[in-house]
């Protein structure tokens, strides 16, 4: 049956193309450890949302492998102490694991590596997260992209590796080692406040799998036209499989690649070709963060150092509880705390009234993002962030300011986004909704709205915090030129 090997599972809770598990299972007994230690994480340890995502997949993968016959092993506490006490218990011939990219993973899993190799295990790393990892794809004089485009041009020369076969089955091993429960790690709100977050999701690798296959059949043939109108709900909804290692990158590439060619359909390709590229943008994500890692605090630019941001919370709180005076930004930001997730259109113009109506830091945005995020992702996360602010690579161009009330009448013209997550709302005439404070007191009377009571005024005026955001801006590239 040959030797154990300890595989150490990170963000890769998945039977389906994960490389250090299937290999382990070839080259001797798989023995799959899970170790929670929000230490390694150091300040990115997971927020709410995602702590719930996990204990639903953890849960989901740990009843896949004892189905197959396996056993996962669950411990609490520091990683080395853990991993440790396994081999010492364990005796492994080796040990592996898939790659993480974050800067401050990266340099615990070098750590770990050498640690291990000192008790004389084999230690091999895969990677199960990327089409390509982050050093794969450079320049010609070896710099890292910092522009999209050029990034996207580069992988298209570059063949993504094949997908591993599933895991069908598992040995156990003879003795029989200690194991917590999903339960002990206490990954639960103590207070119940993910009741629509438990409606909205199925949290389990075969739910990613089933809502790809819907995304295929029921949305894939309008995702360019219809992935910018947040009540059609054509996006995806894919985005925390990946995150947590539930579905592979290459899986799907590899799959919509040769489905494209054996339609012969020029659509189909176009817009598989249209969604193939936001995974490569997640890729670009990880690239920029492994070559420029002080980006999860710190701007690229560093002009930005010297950006006066405003100080203000009761702005803060506004944005945060969906309370700002704009129906679009309000429907977006109360559906992120009630689901966990926005529609990416409505990502943009929330971020973007934070950072630039309201001035305040994006850091400040990117901690409430990833607090809330049941796909929060560091590098997604700070990449979008960035983008938004103007301050990072391949970023929006400053003056690039999204109008709340355009946006709204554009990609949400009936208003059905908005009445969805901001109920209070619905009796308006669409004539009127997107922009309440302008409603005649007849009108606002007949759908039962008292503004300031029922629904706040705007917090900002668009005109003016537009010309204040652009003077803030024209201020710091007069800097740069003296």
């Amino acid at each position: 049956m040959g030797e154990p090997i300890l595989v150490w599972i990170r963000k890769d809770l998945r039977l389906v193309d994960n490389p250090a598990l299937f290999h382990a299972l070839k080259d001797g007994i798989a023995v799959p450890v899970y170790i929670y230690d929000e230490d390694y994480e150091r300040e990115w340890s997971l927020g709410g949302a995602s702590k719930w995502w996990l204990h639903q997949a953890l849960s989901d993968f740990e009843s896949s492998i004892h189905k197959l016959g396996g056993k996962l092993i669950i411990r609490y506490g520091d990683t080395w102490s853990q991993l440790h006490e396994l081999i010492h218990e364990i005796k492994p011939k080796a040990i592996y694991w898939n790659r993480r990219y974050e800067p401050h993973i990266v340099e615990k899993d070098q750590q770990i590596e050498r640690m291990t190799s000192s008790k004389k295990l084999d230690v091999k790393t895969f990677n199960a997260h990327l089409l390509h990892e982050p050093w794969e794809i450079a320049q010609k004089n070896g710099n890292p992209y910092k522009v999209f485009t050029a990034y996207y041009k580069a992988t298209q020369k570059q063949l993504v590796s094949n997908p591993v076969p599933k895991i069908t089955q598992f040995s156990k091993i003879e003795r029989d080692v200690y194991t917590e429960s999903v339960s002990d790690l206490k990954l639960l709100p103590t207070i119940n406040w993910t009741h629509t977050i438990e409606k909205t999701w199925n949290a389990t690798e075969n739910g990613g799998i089933s809502l790809f296959k819907q995304f295929l059949k029921q949305k894939m043939m309008s995702y360019e036209s219809g992935r910018d109108f947040p009540a059609k709900s054509i996006h995806s909804s894919l985005s925390p499989y990946f995150a947590f290692g539930q579905l592979s990158p290459r899986v799907l590439y590899h799959y919509l690649l040769k489905k494209a060619q054996t339609m012969h359909s020029a659509s189909f390709q176009r817009q598989s070709e249209q969604f193939l590229r936001q995974l490569v943008w997640r890729d670009f994500a990880y690239h920029l963060l492994y070559h420029f890692p002080d980006t999860t605090v710190s701007s690229l630019n560093p002009l930005f150092t010297n950006f006066k941001w405003e100080k203000h919370e009761k702005h803060f709180n506004a944005w945060k509880k969906g309370q700002t005076g704009y129906p679009l930004v309000d429907a977006g930001m109360r559906q992120l705390w009630q689901t966990g997730f926005m529609h990416n259109r409505v990502r943009m113009v929330t971020s973007s009234f934070l950072v630039k109506h309201l001035l305040i830091h994006w850091k400040e945005g990117a901690q409430w993002f990833w607090d809330t995020l049941v796909d929060a992702d560091l590098a997604n996360n700070t990449l979008g962030w960035q983008w938004i602010a103007g301050s990072g690579a391949d970023a929006a161009p400053y003056f690039r300011i999204f109008n709340p009330i355009t946006q709204s009448e554009k990609f949400d013209h009936d208003a059905e986004y908005i009445k969805m997550w901001v109920p209070e709302l619905r009796n308006l005439p669409n004539t009127y909704i997107h922009k309440p404070w302008e409603t005649p007191q007849n009108v606002l009377n007949e759908a039962g709205i008292q503004l300031g009571e029922t629904y706040p005024f705007p917090i900002v005026e668009h005109k003016a915090a537009r010309a204040r955001a652009l003077e803030r801006y024209h201020e710091l590239k007069a800097s740069q030129k003296t």
